[in-house]
């Protein structure tokens, strides 16, 4: 007859659940695959299903018992965890969201706005045209990958149990300045192109005080935007590649990675 003691039930348990609570902070609060067009139930098997893969490759686990106060912690641990570095992904897209809110703002196209099926809100729709782009890069570019070999790595450099240090929440409140500071420089010649262009449609106002600014201004502003916007394109990949390693060496210095 085989017989379990509850310090082989709980290193048994702790082996898989501390892992999946990890991951699926992970998930939860990572684009595209934390979106709400995901049901709960396929996020929560995708979870089992990836902790289930790396399970085999992580360092050994804590034994802990499933009803003590310690595996509570560990277990808030771990989704703390988890839910930085998926924020530290979401905020590189996060740069392009604001970048086209910016533009829309300039160009006069801040009222073309539509609902972000991914987070929900109401948000411009050159926004949400950024936001889609970045995703198609993101998934084309592997970066997804990329975030699961950190994952898996994390568990080795941030083991259970070993708890984030106070400097980690510090450098999580830099990065929102580095959120605002890198949309501005991303769209900061279509900014600048839309200003001249307003400039141009002030002065011809005051030269022609009886030409209806409203009717002609708007058409020319949204006009001239595209175009800027079609021509600043060209440049939005390399942009994209220097935002995107900066991201994710971000979040390998989140877990403390070498």
């Amino acid at each position: 007859m085989l017989e379990l003691t509850d310090v082989q039930i709980g290193s048994w348990v702790a082996s898989f659940v501390l892992p999946m609570f990890r991951v699926a902070a992970l998930l939860t609060a990572m684009p595209l695959f934390g979106s709400t067009m995901i049901p709960r139930r396929i996020r929560l098997y995708f979870s089992f299903a990836v902790t289930v893969v790396i399970a085999p490759a992580l360092p050994p686990m804590p034994a802990v018992n499933a009803l003590d106060l310690h595996a509570l912690l560990l277990c808030a641990e771990q989704i703390v965890i988890g839910a930085l570095m998926g924020l530290a992904i979401h905020m590189l897209f996060q740069v392009f969201v604001i970048a086209g809110q910016m533009v829309a703002t300039q160009m006069g196209m801040s009222f073309a706005s539509m609902i972000d099926p991914v987070n929900g809100v109401n948000v411009a729709t050159l926004s949400q045209f950024f936001n889609m782009l970045v995703a198609l890069l993101f998934l084309s570019m592997n970066g997804h990958l990329v975030v699961f070999e950190v994952l898996v790595e994390s568990f080795t450099t941030l083991p259970v149990g070993d708890g984030l240090m106070t400097g980690q929440f510090w450098d999580l409140a830099n990065r929102l300045s580095w959120v605002l500071g890198s949309a501005v420089l991303l769209v900061l010649p279509a900014i600048t192109s839309l200003l001249v262009v307003n400039i141009a449609l002030g002065v011809m106002t005051r030269a022609a005080p009886q030409l209806n600014i409203f009717s002609v201004g708007m058409p020319i502003t949204i006009v001239a935007g595209m175009v800027i916007l079609w021509i600043s394109m060209a440049d939005l990949l390399n942009q994209y590649q220097v935002l995107a390693t900066d991201a994710l060496q971000w979040l390998r210095d989140l877990i403390r990675a070498r």
